[in-house]
């Protein structure tokens, strides 16, 4: 539970930089794996659900990296004051 609570709130505390927000986002994801590997490890021995999750965790993190490279190419850096700024 607290690493869950430590990412929400790495995620919520709306950092400078871009990269720290995506930091924040995988360890929730990654402390959510963990719990429901823990979970259906005891419930029914039926790993193949936390499998798809983990699928799905990785795409999200290369979208994630593939936006901060979009980013820093156009911009010059990762600070989310130039991203809003193009609103």
């Amino acid at each position: 539970m607290f690493m869950f609570v430590s990412g929400l709130f790495i995620f919520s505390f709306k950092f400078k930089h871009f990269l720290y927000l995506l930091i924040g986002l995988e360890f929730m994801v990654i402390s959510l794996y963990l719990y429901m590997f823990v979970y259906l490890g005891s419930v029914s021995n039926n790993y193949f659900f936390s499998l798809i999750y983990l699928t799905f965790s990785v795409c999200e993190g290369s979208l994630g990296l593939a936006l901060l490279v979009v980013m820093m190419r156009d911009h010059g850096s990762d600070m989310i004051k130039s991203f809003f700024s193009l609103w």
